[in-house]
């Protein structure tokens, strides 16, 4: 079994052949269970649908950093209130992204900080998008969690070792896409060799990010199986052992989803 623990089933990406058929598949390739991420919170009633229609969809709520300019009025009460909902188990996504900087830096960070306060209230898993902005990231996180522990994922991990070493002795998980199967990605393959098993995530980011063989189109939670089978050879391990530690690492870092029953 596995889990996709981080996909966008709500982006237009999938309006053609429609989510039952995209579960459908990922049920075949041993996909058991799928997140879908907020980038946006006024699109909650959105990801609450998708969750109340679907068994093996689970969905958090947060605004992304390219929109943290689009909703500056949400406030941790606001996260807190709406991650009440029994199919809501994180926070975000959230975080600082300097390269495309779509809303200013300090507005980022702002953002951040407020779904930093929401995760630390909920005990939910922030997840957390980081992408050119290792500096100021590992500066946030070290500062409030000092502040106050919280728990948290490294999102779609492509940032440095450096990154990877200070979020894993804060005790957050590093997930890792499609990225991982690239054929220029021997560093990311040596931070995944170097990190502990039992903080080991695997995610598409669907529609994004299609791992090898499918790069170049459009990815789906049912090819997160491709990235569990280079984590398994990176890690050195069976590919089913691979895929029940990061099962389990799923289940403790998301704990308010229900236990899964063994197949």
């Amino acid at each position: 079994m596995l889990i996709d623990t981080h996909c966008h089933l709500d982006f237009p990406d999938f309006a053609t052949d429609g989510v039952d058929a995209l579960i459908a598949r990922a049920r075949a390739s041993g996909v058991t269970r799928m997140v879908t991420i907020s980038t946006r919170v006024k699109k909650v009633a959105t990801y609450r649908a998708l969750a109340e229609a679907h068994d093996e969809v689970f969905f958090t709520v947060g605004t992304h950093p390219h929109n943290a300019a689009e909703e500056p009025e949400v406030t941790a009460d606001d996260l807190v209130a709406l991650a009440a909902h029994p199919k809501c188990i994180g926070i975000g996504e959230a975080g600082l992204d300097y390269h495309y900087d779509k809303s200013p830096r300090p507005t980022q960070a702002a953002s951040f900080r407020t779904h930093i306060a929401a995760a630390r209230r909920t005990g939910l898993p922030l997840v957390i998008h980081a992408r050119a902005a290792d500096e100021d990231m590992i500066a946030i996180l070290e500062a409030e969690h000092a502040a106050g522990p919280f728990k948290a994922i490294l999102h779609c991990f492509s940032s440095g070792a450096e990154l990877a070493r200070r979020g894993l002795a804060l005790g957050f998980y590093l997930s890792f896409s499609g990225i991982l199967t690239f054929k220029n990605s021997a560093d990311l393959r040596a931070i995944a060799a170097a990190a502990p098993l039992d903080r080991l995530l695997v995610e598409t980011d669907a529609p994004y990010l299609a791992p090898v063989p499918h790069r170049g189109k459009r990815n789906e939670p049912a090819f997160v199986r491709h990235t569990a089978e280079v984590l398994a050879e990176v890690k050195g391990l069976r590919f089913d052992a691979l895929a029940q530690a990061t099962t389990e690492n799923a289940g403790r870092l998301f704990a308010k989803m229900p236990p899964m029953r063994a197949a």
